[in-house]
């Protein structure tokens, strides 16, 4: 796997006590993106982590790599998630929506989750991007198995998952900033209907 291979055994070498400093770093970024969304600051991350400023930017050489690796964690455990559910649970339909569910789920409960995307640039999204292709893999199976049990569209693609938790997020967003009190999970069910076998032809 590209991202284990590429960015675990690296830290797996580090010292003990850079591993901590690390784990700090990222912990001290989740909060901090949480509470500023794209407005955190490096100065304020290193601050909350209790270390210094050189000892972040030699974790993180910038905002980007921040981001990139926060990101990277986040769709390595939701690759896990679905890699345990194409091989834990043979219910083809049922294994691909309680998957998207327990994702909007865990999103939900972190705020930095669906705040620190709109602080994603292309050096971050390159950062994870062997993460991205590894969770599309994952996710590619899981509907080409309910698409082979017909129970699901056959013109559902991968695409389709980005674009539904993206905007799961925005709408988390806006709720937790105050602005549209949306419920998300009413959309999320809409929309796992649509992509059911047997639901009407949009046309879209």
């Amino acid at each position: 796997m590209a991202t284990r291979g590429a960015v675990e055994p690296a830290v797996a070498r580090m010292r003990a006590d850079a591993r901590r400093n690390r784990e700090r770093i990222l912990t001290a970024a989740r909060e901090t993106f949480s509470e500023y969304g794209t407005e955190a600051q490096m100065d304020e991350i290193a601050r909350r982590a209790g270390v210094g400023v050189g000892t972040l930017y030699r974790h993180f050489p910038t905002k980007d790599a921040l981001v990139g690796e926060l990101v990277r964690i986040k769709l390595n455990d939701f690759a896990a998630r679905a890699r345990a559910k194409f091989e834990q649970d043979e219910r083809p339909w049922e294994s691909f929506a309680d998957l998207l569910r327990e994702q909007a789920e865990i999103a939900s409960r972190d705020a930095s989750q669906h705040r620190m995307i709109f602080a994603m640039t292309q050096e971050a999204l390159e950062a994870a991007l062997p993460t991205i292709t590894e969770l599309s893999a994952a996710m590619q199976a899981l509907i080409d198995r309910a698409k082979a049990a017909g129970e699901v569209r056959e013109d559902l693609v991968v695409d389709d998952i980005r674009t539904l938790m993206c905007g799961l997020g925005s709408i988390m967003a806006a709720d937790l900033l105050g602005v549209m009190p949306y419920d998300w999970r009413r959309q999320l069910e809409f929309t796992l209907a649509g992509m059911r076998t047997g639901c009407p032809d949009t046309g879209a």
